[in-house]
């Protein structure tokens, strides 16, 4: 067995085709099918299987995938000896409110540290960050989420999020007195968790569903609900600047809303480049401690 036919074959695993793996790894899908032919031939069996034309593991696969993470870590481990070059590309994921409130000083130590390393930082919601982790388009993710069980991934919980109502300066100072009325609720795209969370409230708490204006960043959501239309919810970690110069205030409640957490997330436990691994060195050295719960 060669070590490139593990790449191949954990690449796959990530990525989930062949023809996805080949571009990753810069080979033809010749060469990829070769490597995987030649693995199940020492296996004596088959490692990937298709089921309505969709690839899937096998039960010895399955068995597989940890071993050679374990492997992978290793020979990457005695790579390294003889290398203390932190080089490549390292692809990020992330939501607007963690890029604007929290990367900041993590990129900037990073890239500082280790300047040989390409960064390339995508937004998008945390079910969108969530998937291209997972589909091995990106080496970390970010996202904002209730407490997670999964095993998909490998997780780090960094932050409780306190999600906060904001409106102008000169609107009613209490969430009751926009309840039942024609308030406008500002928010951004579906499938923001803290929007889930707050229309989830909103539902179960009986209370009538507001009108619902969907914007297309954070900063235009702060400027509308601070120029006087409706209300927001919001990470207060991205609204403190606007409530200490008074563009915006808090609006006073008596809700209680799901816990949310900042979370760092990368695929797999053992094999990761070492771009990857000083960055998350460095994120949960910049990250707080202790854990609010």
């Amino acid at each position: 067995m060669e070590i490139r036919q593990f790449i191949t074959f954990r690449t796959i695993v990530d990525v989930g085709s062949y023809t996805n793996a080949a571009a990753k790894l810069g080979y033809t899908q010749s060469t990829i099918t070769a490597h995987i032919q030649a693995l199940e031939q020492q296996l004596g069996g088959p490692v990937f299987s298709y089921v309505k034309r969709e690839l899937h593991l096998t039960d010895l696969g399955r068995e597989l995938v940890g071993m050679i993470d374990e492997l992978l870590g290793s020979y990457q481990r005695i790579e390294k000896l003889n290398d203390n070059r932190v080089n490549g590309e390292l692809k990020i994921a992330a939501p607007e409110s963690l890029t604007i409130s929290r990367l900041g000083p993590i990129l900037k130590t990073y890239s500082m540290k280790y300047p040989e390393v390409k960064i390339k930082l995508s937004n998008g919601t945390c079910g969108d960050n969530q998937k291209e982790l997972l589909n091995g388009n990106v080496d970390v993710a970010f996202m904002l989420w209730p407490e997670l069980q999964t095993d998909n991934y490998v997780y780090h919980k960094l932050h409780k999020e306190e999600i906060v109502l904001v409106t102008a300066p000169e609107k009613a100072s209490h969430f009751d007195d926009y309840k039942g009325t024609e308030a406008c609720f500002v928010t951004n795209e579906e499938g923001c968790s803290y929007r889930v969370m707050f229309e989830e409230h909103v539902i179960k708490q009986d209370i009538p569903r507001f009108q619902t204006m969907e914007l297309w960043s954070l900063e235009a959501i702060k400027q509308v609900v601070a120029s006087g239309l409706g209300f927001a919810a919001l990470p207060l970690v991205t609204v403190e600047k606007e409530i200490e110069n008074g563009t915006l205030k808090l609006l006073e409640h008596t809700e209680s809303f799901k816990p949310i957490y900042s979370y760092m997330m990368v695929r797999s436990k053992n094999w990761h480049s070492p771009a990857v691994d000083k960055f998350m060195e460095i994120v949960r050295e910049l990250s707080n401690k202790k854990i609010e719960v």
